[in-house]
């Protein structure tokens, strides 16, 4: 799930310096991005654990799609950010949150090393691995905290574009590479060593976050006079202006996309594509269509496009890409139909995963430049980090909720009738857009 995701600081967080010129501006802009780019990789690689490799591994052992879905309960920590953000957000620093919370993935990741994962004829993941994949998760939700302050502290509203891309393309690099990776090298890559490797990585990050310049001279932001209780600060959240339109926005509009990507490639498995190949497109080739998807995206922000009518031709294309893959479900469903190599239908299944992720990766980056702006409407003396929390939480949700219950609505629906739902959940957000208020635009 994750699937994933950098703000702008109130004037009470830096003080003020004359504008440096176009070649200064843009090597500060580079030492920002570098840290961030190596945390927010290191932060995907619990996701593509869970998204590429359990379900297909799961699948082949032959537990049922909803016994699948089910297994995405385990992102539950992502879901309760808000309840240790403020915690996060006024006290103590980034630098200091962002090295514990890493240098506690790589512990996790050691024992994970020890406990391999279910053996074929098991019903299901082993308690103790589940348990450890659930204090992965909640490692990470809380360095997914710490970095959104990190970037609320660094970035420039210049550097929000820049700063979005960074952060969807590093994110999905280390999903790819925890996820799809494994699949496609599973024989030569043991558990173990995998998770060696893994916690090699996560130390090592903690390390150079610990000493890296540019976060050991992070400014610290001015404290709140009037601490807000739980309560009125929801109340402040959600009234910083287009916040209600974002909520709605950011829980809808991965819905029908979330749960068709969820399905498709376990479907595909089941008309007789292998494991291995299904990880090479749908872990690695699907993945760089996406991070070139966020890269376009990005560019084109950067090129002062604003992001509501980019996210509406964005949002417009994934439905008519989603139009022909259901087609393709609705013929691979019926008797007969088969995915024999080398042939057209075969290639046109795996290259619509890519297609699919190249305009999820578009859509997102755009989604998140609009929650940041989003964001930035909220008061200084309002934690910015908790408001894109909120968002963020919100948005994972969404996804969540989907694929969580993708599997059992494929198993007492059928996959015809299940994605048609998908289609009609995908239509909503072009429609939706139409109603975006003034102040986002």
């Amino acid at each position: 799930m994750p699937p994933r995701p950098a703000l702008n600081p109130g004037p009470a967080t830096r003080a003020w310096a004359p504008a440096p010129g176009p070649a200064p501006r843009l090597l500060a802009m580079r030492w920002k991005l570098l840290p961030l780019a190596g945390l927010y990789l290191v932060q995907g690689l619990p996701y593509g654990l869970q998204s590429g490799l359990l379900p297909v591994l799961l699948r082949a052992r032959g537990l049922s799609l909803t016994r699948v879905g089910l297994a995405k309960a385990l992102y539950a920590p992502w879901l309760f950010k808000l309840v240790w953000a403020p915690l996060v957000d006024t006290r103590g620093s980034p630098r200091a949150w962002l090295t514990l919370s890493t240098a506690a993935l790589g512990l996790v990741c050691g024992l994970l090393a020890s406990h391999p994962p279910a053996a074929a004829g098991q019903a299901g993941l082993p308690v103790t691995v589940a348990g450890l994949l659930l204090l992965l998760n909640l490692a990470a939700a809380v360095q997914d905290v710490a970095l959104d302050m990190l970037a609320v502290r660094l970035l420039e509203p210049t550097e929000l574009g820049p700063g979005n891309t960074v952060q969807v393309v590093a994110y999905k690099l280390g999903a790819v590479l925890a996820g799809g990776g494994l699949l496609a090298f599973g024989p030569t890559l043991s558990w173990p060593r995998l998770f060696l490797l893994l916690a090699a990585t996560y130390w090592l990050a903690a390390a150079l976050t610990w000493v890296a310049p540019a976060l050991r001279q992070l400014p610290t932001p001015l404290p709140s006079e009037h601490p807000r209780h739980t309560l009125h600060l929801g109340q402040d959240l959600l009234a910083v202006p287009g916040t209600l339109w974002t909520v709605g926005f950011v829980l809808t509009y991965k819905l029908g996309e979330q749960g068709t990507s969820g399905l498709f490639p376990l479907l595909l498995l089941d008309c007789g594509i292998s494991a291995p190949e299904l990880g090479l497109w749908n872990g690695v080739g699907a993945v760089a269509c996406s991070i070139a998807g966020s890269s376009l995206g990005g560019a084109l922000l950067a090129r002062r496009r604003q992001p509501l009518p980019l996210l509406k031709s964005a949002l417009q294309f994934r439905l008519g890409g989603l139009a022909c893959q259901t087609a393709m479900l609705f013929h691979l469903d019926s008797p007969g139909a088969s995915l024999a190599p080398c042939t057209v239908l075969r290639g046109t299944a795996l290259l619509s995963l890519c297609l699919q992720h190249f305009l999820g990766g578009l859509v997102t980056t755009t989604t998140f430049t609009l929650m940041m702006r989003c964001s930035q409407l909220a008061p200084s003396a309002l934690q910015q980090a908790t408001h894109y929390s909120l968002l963020a939480t919100l948005e994972l949700l969404g996804k969540l909720l989907m694929g969580t219950l993708a599997g059992a609505l494929a198993d007492s629906l059928g996959p015809r009738l299940c994605f048609s739902v998908f289609l009609a959940l995908s239509a909503a957000p072009v429609l939706y857009l139409g109603l975006a208020p003034s102040t986002l635009a």
